[in-house]
């Protein structure tokens, strides 16, 4: 898979080799562009074709179809990506029994921009280079399940036998809570669980120190303030 950042979206293409039985030969290609968790468009080998998903992803397929030399380019990555050195995987990933083994996922757990205006926070959990398919991950807080405002990609083909997934979580920082994610595998004696540290963002940290600095200086013009006041005050009263 191929990541970019642009204008604070993630932007993603993969490139998938499903095999259709033994003969690691006998395959079809998919190329798949993904804007942060949202399918934009994908290719399919076996019908030599793009499809959009998005207003976006349906414009760029209608040209790419349109094009003859796109199709044969995307035709040369069947052959180069599947059918060669997607056999060659094919064929790492089989142990002498002839089955798969289980792979351990690495977990990785991150702040990052919102997608939306309702919640100031967001968090990542990515999930990567497991096997078998089959896996959960869970958000929780102080460590009670999380139900809402979260979002997840599905499981992601690697093209290598291995799979990743990337989970979301929107929330509003609460000062002492506990935000972690829980990752549930087969290749796990238990679950993994990573804690996510600080509960707050840098932003709410600086807008609580400006807060209290303004409360410090408003204090001491005040104390400044009423001093000159009965300063005045006095030397008035000594004058008359």
């Amino acid at each position: 898979p191929a990541f970019s950042s642009l204008y604070g979206h993630f932007i993603t293409t993969l490139d998938l080799c499903y095999y259709r039985g033994e003969d690691p030969h006998d395959v079809e290609y998919i190329w798949r562009a993904i804007s942060d968790t949202v399918k934009v468009m994908e290719y399919n080998s076996t019908l030599n074709r793009f499809t959009g998903y998005t207003p976006t992803g349906k414009h760029k397929a209608e040209q790419f179809n349109a094009d003859p030399v796109v199709l044969a380019s995307f035709q040369t990555s069947l052959h180069f990506f599947c059918k060669y050195y997607g056999a060659l995987a094919y064929k790492a990933g089989l142990n002498s029994n002839g089955k798969h083994t289980l792979t351990k996922p690495s977990v990785h757990l991150r702040s990052m921009t919102p997608h939306s205006d309702r919640h100031p926070s967001m968090l990542t959990c990515s999930v990567y280079k497991f096997y078998p398919k089959q896996i959960r991950v869970t958000w929780l807080r102080n460590g009670q399940e999380v139900t809402s405002n979260m979002t997840s990609s599905e499981e992601l083909a690697n093209g290598d036998w291995h799979y990743q997934i990337h989970s979301y979580l929107e929330y509003t920082p609460t000062p002492g809570e506990k935000i972690s994610c829980m990752v549930e595998h087969a290749s796990f004696t238990e679950p993994k669980i990573l804690h996510w540290d600080m509960s707050l963002p840098e932003s709410g940290r600086n807008k609580i120190a400006i807060g209290a600095s303004g409360l410090v200086l408003g204090v001491v013009f005040a104390a400044a303030g009423l001093l000159y006041y009965n300063r005045r005050t006095t030397t008035g009263g000594g004058g008359e």
